[in-house]
């Protein structure tokens, strides 16, 4: 019983590090604060009354209209989710930590979501200018993972790189510090899970490598790049 409390312990301190990072970089915190208030499944009214304030205040702050909540309001907010969460039996936590498991700790996985409802990959293509290599964009996908690419060759054992899929392979993988694209389609060549799709960040369609290429073809993974930094990536995608 101990050992499960300590590793539920572990988790909680890794997932609030994970949101209250992609809260803070975000272009648009307001956004992102949204997102993982509704993924952990916490309505504006059962936050603000656990925060003891008005829920025009919460409101406010995740549509821009209050000024973007510094972090020791971030904090309390995180701390709440969580808190409103174990109150109701660990169910999101649980949920996380058998997901992803100790990769929520690894600095390769810049950020993870799954979303509630499937949303079309060409939209996902249009919200990140993103141009279309080659595969099929009309499609459904559930979520995406935003992949450091060095780090993730580097770091991830082939088991840890299988929980970058979180609930379902139907997602994007979107990898950063690409040179070619050629070591993440190698990556997941090998891999014996799929995505629903392959962005690449910061590459012209014309710097991709013939073998990236190749691979998204033979696999029937539909592949794009987008020139959209990770922060825009970030702040584009907490918005839908």
């Amino acid at each position: 019983m101990n050992s499960g409390g300590g590793e539920i312990s572990n988790a909680r301190g890794l997932l609030a590090e994970k949101i209250a990072g992609e809260i803070t970089l975000s272009q648009n915190p307001g956004e992102t604060l949204r997102k993982w208030r509704r993924n952990f499944g916490i309505t504006q009214t059962d936050l603000s009354t656990y925060l003891g304030i008005s829920p025009s205040v919460i409101s406010d702050y995740e549509s821009g209209r209050r000024k973007s909540p510094g972090i020791m309001i971030v904090s309390k907010i995180i701390d709440a989710l969580l808190k409103i969460d174990e109150l109701r039996g660990c169910n999101i936590l649980r949920a996380y930590e058998n997901m992803f498991g100790d990769i929520l700790g690894l600095d390769a996985i810049c950020s993870i979501c799954e979303y509630q409802e499937p949303v079309m990959l060409s939209d996902m293509a249009g919200w990140l200018n993103a141009s279309v290599i080659s595969g099929n964009t009309n499609v459904t996908i559930w979520g995406y993972t935003i992949i450091n690419s060095v780090k993730a060759i580097v770091e991830l054992m082939p088991e840890q790189f299988q929980k970058i899929y979180g609930r379902s392979t139907a997602r994007a993988l979107i990898f950063t510090g690409i040179h070619s694209g050629k070591s993440p389609m190698v990556a997941v060549r090998i891999s014996n899970l799929k995505p629903g799709a392959v962005i690449l960040q910061g590459l012209e369609p014309s710097e991709v490598d013939e073998v990236a290429m190749k691979i998204a073809r033979v696999e029937n993974i539909p592949l794009m790049t987008t020139l959209f930094s990770v922060e825009e990536i970030s702040s584009s995608l907490s918005k839908r």
